[in-house]
């Protein structure tokens, strides 16, 4: 009986340290379960902390917490510390700030205190003490980590303008004519011009940087991305090379050897592609690589996921969305693009002024008649060719319209995100998705109580059509923007648009529709040196040709007498018809050398009915505006 008593006792004893050992053992693999994958490599360099970044978030935000045996107390702040990684792993691909920054405060903390980086073997990462041994990369982000902490994010603006890589060079390579690029040679002077000793702590940031642009982040336009510049775009240069991709036709470098090809006069990689829209131009940061097509491939897959617009595939190859901090993105692939490419536009809200945007002699003339027409409610176009600001302008000239009235606005994808800046008035935003068009979207408009109708981008047929109709009976007025480059171009897109629609059959009544909703056009232009400027603002006035006689047979029999008549009246209503102008377009501003100058006066029937959708204060203004700026006209 004792040895059987012994024997019970020795198996619980057994079975006890069985499970405590293996509770210690899953529990120091939950601590370090990437040794396995560091050793035999130097567990240092960027590639095995970044496998081990990987395995450790992986086994943190998917382990079994309850094999751990913790109590309550300790069970419930792990559990919380891990949804609140998993939180911010899928908030930080979405151009999330705050995400991004704690997710990389979790990586010091893993690398330092689990992994062991410190000051004797960080060099073995990123080699910051051999200027020789530093890649262009290398050298470019300790260059913008160092202007960051000066400039935040002006500190790639501040890097450009102060060593002058925002101006047309000419680069071999690119062609004929001048370019705007930046070389390794650039980055090399410039790192050899600005180098100093860096702390660790400098160090460490800039290592977690790499490794979290690899893991989570958008490679190598991962802090690009962040700064304060027009856009950004990737794999839209250069020969694609992805031979184990198996699609389209692709080159390696072996492919030109033994052409007696120049360094410069070798195709550029499709991975060198990282280009960035700055003050109005296109900039190659030509000492940029991806690496490899699957990096790209990675960046474009991740780039666009907010708020999960839904899968990129090879039926549908293109997505249009937005990022957490407003920026559109625009993604394709193949074999609707000839490779992976995507384009961030970015939109600095917080400077959407008229003030700030129009500047230059006269400008006060164009800020104070943008003014008036929102408050005179005028059915305005905002025309120019893309990156020319008409997304921007159209920002800052809602400011201008009367805050008592509604606003509701139609796009394409969310890009003027007017309640951000205009957060106390009443905006609503609608926008294409693949079950709704945006012709249903305007239709809906019609029942949401809107006083004024904001259009993005009118680029649709079905669209052009709806603003139209909607222009005429379901709104004050309505802003829009449009690619047009004349006023001509602009009433003969929206008439043909009508046609193509079945609104209308035939052309000039199509076109006295179109003439008889716009009031004005503002035109912007971008010249080849990214300067954005006003180039015209247009009035439209439809022609009136007055009633068509009315044809009246002759009392007194004369056959003859209104045989002529008929055919007279007929004559004049055939000359109608086929009469192309049935509206006159005048400049009622230009920019010329340099200057906004008044031109055409504006007409008296757009005045009467401004100063009657103002406020008496307003319309007196006006009135003393029109003046003061087109004196010289009326010889006053």
């Amino acid at each position: 009986m004792l040895l059987g008593n012994a024997l019970n006792t020795l198996w619980i004893i057994i079975m006890v340290l069985v499970v405590m050992l293996f509770v210690y053992l899953r529990y120091m693999d939950t601590r370090k379960p990437a040794a396995a994958i560091t050793r035999g490599a130097d567990p240092y360099s960027i590639e095995a902390m970044t496998a081990y970044v990987k395995e450790s978030l992986h086994q943190l935000t998917h382990s079994q917490l309850s094999d751990l045996g913790l109590h309550e107390e300790a069970y419930r702040r792990r559990l919380n510390k891990r949804s609140e990684l998993r939180s911010a792993l899928k908030g930080c691909v979405s151009g999330d700030a705050m995400d991004k920054a704690y997710v990389k405060d979790f990586l010091k903390q893993l690398l330092v205190k689990d992994l062991g980086l410190n000051k004797s073997n960080i060099d073995a990462a990123i080699p910051f003490e051999s200027l020789t041994e530093l890649t262009p990369q290398d050298q470019f982000e300790i260059l913008l980590y160092l202007y960051k902490q000066r400039h935040g994010e002006d500190a790639l603006s501040v890097l450009l303008e102060t060593y002058d890589l925002s101006q047309p060079r000419v680069i071999p390579g690119y062609g004929e004519g001048s370019v705007y690029a930046v070389t390794a040679e650039d980055i090399a002077y410039i790192y050899e011009s600005e180098q100093r000793p860096l702390l660790f702590q400098e160090k460490l940031d800039i290592v977690v940087q790499r490794i979290y642009q690899q893991y989570k982040g958008f490679s190598v336009v991962d802090e690009i991305r962040d700064q304060r510049i027009d856009g950004i775009s990737g794999g839209v240069s250069g020969v694609p090379v992805d031979r184990d991709s198996g699609q389209g036709t692709f080159y390696g470098p072996d492919d030109f050897l033994g052409l007696g090809l120049s360094n410069a006069e070798l195709p550029a990689s499709g991975c060198e592609s990282v280009w960035i829209f700055y003050r109005g131009v296109s900039l190659h940061l030509a000492f940029l690589s991806f690496g490899s097509m699957l990096e790209l491939k990675r960046v474009c897959q991740n780039i666009y996921k907010y708020n999960h617009p839904g899968q990129l595939s090879e039926a549908s190859g293109y997505k249009v969305n937005e990022m957490k901090d407003g920026s559109r993105v625009v993604v394709v692939r193949p074999p609707f693009a000839e490779s992976w490419a995507f384009f961030v536009r970015k939109f600095d809200l917080p400077k959407a002024t008229l003030d700030q945007l129009i500047t230059g002699s006269g400008s006060e003339l164009v800020i104070g008649l943008l003014k008036y027409l929102m408050r005179g409610s005028r059915i305005t176009a905002i025309t120019g060719a893309q990156g020319s600001g008409k997304t921007t302008l159209l920002m800052a000239m809602v400011g201008h319209i009367y805050a008592s009235y509604t606003l509701r606005v139609q796009e394409m994808a969310f890009e003027l995100h007017l309640r951000k800046i205009y957060s106390r008035r009443n905006i609503l935003s609608f926008r294409e998705t693949e079950h709704i068009s945006g012709q249903a979207g305007l239709d809906l408009q019609k029942k949401t109580d809107g006083t004024v109708n904001i259009l993005g981008e009118v680029a649709s047929d079905e669209v052009a059509s709806w603003m139209i109709q909607m222009s005429q009976v379901a709104s004050l007025f309505t802003v829009f923007t449009h690619h047009a480059k004349t006023f001509r171009d602009l009433v003969h897109s929206l008439r043909n648009s009508l046609l193509k629609s079945g609104a209308f059959r035939q052309e000039h009544i199509a076109e006295q529709q179109v003439v008889s909703v716009i009031n004005f056009d503002i035109h912007l232009r971008r010249d080849a040196f990214g300067n954005r400027y006003i180039e015209r603002i247009t009035e439209c006035i439809p022609v009136d040709k007055g009633a068509l006689p009315q044809f009246e047979a002759s009392s007194e029999n004369n056959w003859k007498s209104s045989m002529e008549e008929y055919f007279h009246i007929s004559a004049e209503h055939m000359r109608r018809l086929n009469e192309d102008r049935c509206y006159v377009s005048r400049n009622v501003i230009e920019y010329r050398d340099g200057a906004y100058i008044a031109c055409a006066e504006l007409s008296e029937i757009s005045i009467r009915e401004m100063t009657e959708q103002m406020h008496p204060e307003d319309a007196e203004e006006f009135r003393v505006f029109l003046d003061s700026g087109w004196g010289e006209q009326r010889g006053l």
